[in-house]
């Protein structure tokens, strides 16, 4: 079976577990269920394949807890971030799960047991909290024990089912894939609140392209609104010659979020060692300020919120902040994370930002911010992509890439919203790996194109009172049907003297007729 069918077949199984097994809960507050058991099986069966190391004669699972030596968890834990006992493995819980009466407590000392075990090791805060979402004694799941332990049975034996094929082989890559397909269904099925932490894999491959590009090695990636992590993992995903030495960085403000991300570097094997992700505000509450600067920063924060602004006079003051001299209005906080993008940026580095279309014409302190930005030579290129490339809206998004390494002081646009440049799917949008390829070598050779990307001296872009709209700067393809108005006005001359006669015949007719 080739990997293509095995992906689809997989992902086939999947949702139709997600879906049966849900009942009359809603696919969005059941999702954690489904999600957690399948990166509860990933780390068990990841688990065992460390401890054995490849050895066909040793078989953990059927291992007795009391077998385990306070040396062997100690060297795991250290190494894997966690430790769980041959009892706690997904197989085995799974094995009984139809005729285990305390499934849904059992459960739950499992998952505070495998969080706990890392307490007082460096993976702790990778590791605390993880199953948090993953509530076994929810109501959600039934008003009985009963009820609870037979939906969470079903989702067991339905995830114990799937076939991933040997570890060793691809079974991380399936895994990974399936957690995303997942993660990716429930967004677009929640519209816009599902939108709001997940960005579609084809725009994320393009972000990275965007920050990654000509990069052969960067010291790590940072992204300020990590949301489910898929726009950090597109770097791993699409980037094998590149190296990223010192892992991944990101921050999330929405706690079951956080959760998803740290799950979903785990599920892509990336150890504990390889990321960090924080939970906080990153505008008010910033982490990893000892970490900066950035070779690689990839973002879609969230659109035009609400932010503490200057109701928070020591803000101004923030490095952050201060370089531009004004902070990002109170109802509209997007420039409150370029600035922030920024200013973690390395001097070699890119950062690619998805952002709102309105900050670029916007007056008033985005203004202002937009002027610093252009006056010091940050803005490289602006991407406007086309409509509904998102779940939950159809806003036709502009991509920021800012760099401290230019050469010129110019900016490009590109226009990337016409037919050319997407390809309709349902409801949605998508960019396929050509449009990709077409944007990134417009983007790469900075030459303008008629009606697609031109290149625009920043002082004509003072001249125009810093506007950074790209439709500012493109002429739009005029694609009305040209007309000959002489030709035309012929025709219908020629149309009106055959009018003219017939309708002399037909009176001719009718007299005759009368008579």
């Amino acid at each position: 079976m080739t990997s293509t069918v095995q992906r689809a077949e997989l992902q086939a199984k999947i949702w139709r577990i997600a879906n049966d097994v849900r009942g009359s809960v809603d696919g969005w507050d059941f999702k954690q269920f489904v999600l957690g058991t399948l990166f509860y099986r990933f780390i068990s069966e990841n688990f065992t394949n460390y401890i054995e190391g490849g050895e066909q004669s040793v078989n953990y699972a059927n291992y007795p807890d009391d077998k385990i030596t306070p040396e062997i968890k100690d060297d795991a834990i250290k190494t894997k971030g966690y430790f769980i006992y041959p009892s706690q493995l997904f197989v085995n819980v799974a094995k009984t799960a139809n005729t285990n009466p305390n499934l849904n407590t059992d459960l739950k000392a499992t998952f505070d047991a495998i969080e706990s075990s890392a307490n007082g090791y460096p993976s702790e805060p990778d590791i605390k909290g993880l199953f948090a979402d993953f509530d076994t004694t929810s109501s959600r799941l039934g008003n009985t024990v009963e009820n609870k332990n037979s939906r969470l049975a079903s989702v067991l034996k339905g995830v114990e089912e799937l076939n991933f094929g040997d570890f060793e082989d691809n079974k991380i890559d399936l895994f990974g894939d399936a957690y995303e397909f997942l993660i990716s269904n429930y967004a677009a099925n929640a519209g816009k609140s599902g939108g709001e932490f997940f960005t579609p894999q084809h725009v994320s491959k393009l972000i990275a392209q965007l920050a990654m590009h000509k990069q052969d090695k960067v010291n790590k990636i940072y992204d300020p609104a990590a949301g489910s992590g898929s726009l950090l993992l597109q770097a791993k995903k699409h980037f094998d010659n590149h190296i990223i030495e010192e892992g991944f960085y990101g921050q999330e403000v929405n706690h079951t979020t956080y959760n998803l991300a740290r799950m979903n570097m785990f599920l892509h094997n990336i150890n504990y060692d390889k990321f960090n992700i924080a939970l906080g505000n990153t505008l008010i509450d910033p982490h990893y300020g000892d970490e900066k600067p950035f070779d690689a920063i990839v973002s879609n924060p969230p659109y035009s919120i609400k932010w503490i602004g200057d109701d928070d006079p020591t803000l101004i003051n923030d490095d952050r902040f201060a370089p531009a001299g004004v902070l990002a209005p109170k109802s509209k906080a997007d420039f409150a994370f370029v600035l922030h993008a920024l200013s973690y940026l390395s001097s070699k580095g890119r950062a690619a930002i998805v952002c709102f279309p309105g900050i670029f014409y916007r007056s008033g302190a985005e203004q202002k911010i937009r002027k610093y930005l252009v006056d010091n030579n940050f803005v490289e290129t602006i991407i406007s992509l086309a409509p509904n490339l998102f779940y939950g809206t159809p806003i036709a998004v502009t991509i920021l890439v800012l760099s401290k390494h230019k050469t010129d002081n110019k900016t490009q646009f590109i226009d990337a919203s016409g037919e050319d440049f997407f390809k309709k799917v349902t409801n949605n949008n998508v960019l396929n790996d050509k449009h990709i390829e077409k944007i990134m070598d417009i983007f790469d050779n900075k030459e303008d194109v008629e009606y697609v990307a031109k290149t625009i001296d920043n002082s004509k872009i003072a001249e125009n009172d810093y506007n950074l709209s790209v439709s500012s700067y493109i002429e739009a393809k005029d694609n009305r049907e040209q007309v000959d108005i002489k030709q035309l006005n012929t025709e219908i001359s020629k149309t009106v003297e055959k009018i003219n006669a017939l309708r002399t015949s037909i009176d001719e007719i009718v007299k005759e007729i009368e008579a």
